[in-house]
């Protein structure tokens, strides 16, 4: 599939003309098949390759690899579904609950004091905010667009309409307890978080009791999380952030085939 995507991406950039004549002359964009040019740009992604380590022994330049990546990326992410539909998708298949929550992918700190709106004080890094929403199961079914690390997962969630989508799918959600207040709806509740001690407000037995069951039940979400950082381009992002968006959302997809093959 990835092969067909490449091919289909460098024929969208020549004309059947030119691709010809690209092949005729050898021209860098078509010096290797589309087959070839996937195994690069997932080497890269898997592992982090630099992309000058790809170069060498493919016989192409730096800007070359460069160039797949990004337009590989760009045909994944455009598959990954859009969070209504989704949520319609499980609710469909006859799920009940989705699993929430919020993660920090880090970046390399940047000089500039535009800079200081991607640190986290919770995590005490750099980085961007990413919100993911996985089926009972932890594979993954939606992710949202990067935003600054400093962001509060209740405001990422609000800015999505999260609670929105939940209810219009007939769907609930557990959440951690960073979620606390963002559903406000006593008699029936849609996002579904574990009882929080306070100075004034120790838990009881069955509180502590129901807080272990209710962990139980949102383990697989850091799976899917564990899944996604599998790629190890995701250990700390060199890319324009502006790209970060584009770049999560194409490896929700390969995660997905990667996990259902």
């Amino acid at each position: 599939m990835l092969a067909q995507g490449v091919g289909a991406g460098s024929q969208g950039r020549h004309g059947a003309g030119e691709e010809e004549d690209g092949e005729e002359i050898r021209s860098r964009w078509r010096i290797l098949p589309p087959g070839k040019i996937a195994v690069i740009v997932l080497a890269v992604l898997r592992h982090d390759q630099r992309l000058a380590d790809m170069t060498g022994g493919n016989n192409v330049s730096e800007s070359t690899v460069r160039r797949w990546r990004d337009e590989l990326i760009g045909l994944l992410a455009v598959q990954a579904p859009r969070l209504d539909r989704a949520l319609k998708k499980i609710a469909r298949l006859g799920g009940e609950v989705v699993l929430i929550d919020g993660t920090l992918i880090p970046t390399q700190r940047r000089t500039g004091k535009a800079d200081r709106r991607n640190y986290s004080g919770k995590h005490r890094t750099h980085g961007l905010h990413f919100l993911a929403l996985t089926d009972e199961r932890g594979r993954l079914v939606w992710i949202s667009a990067a935003r600054l690390g400093r962001t509060h997962d209740n405001t990422a969630a609000r800015h999505d309409h999260v609670l929105v989508h939940l209810r219009a799918a007939g769907l609930g959600a557990l959440a951690d307890l960073g979620f606390r207040g963002l559903d406000n709806d006593v008699r029936d509740p849609v996002i579904v978080t574990g009882f929080h001690a306070s100075r004034t407000h120790k838990l009881t037995v069955g509180e502590k009791d129901a807080n272990r069951v209710f962990a139980i039940g949102r383990a697989p979400v850091e799976h899917g999380f564990a899944h996604l950082k599998n790629w190890r381009i995701l250990a700390k992002l060199r890319i324009d952030p502006a790209r970060a968006t584009q770049l999560l959302r194409a490896l929700l997809v390969l995660t997905n085939l990667e996990i259902n093959r």
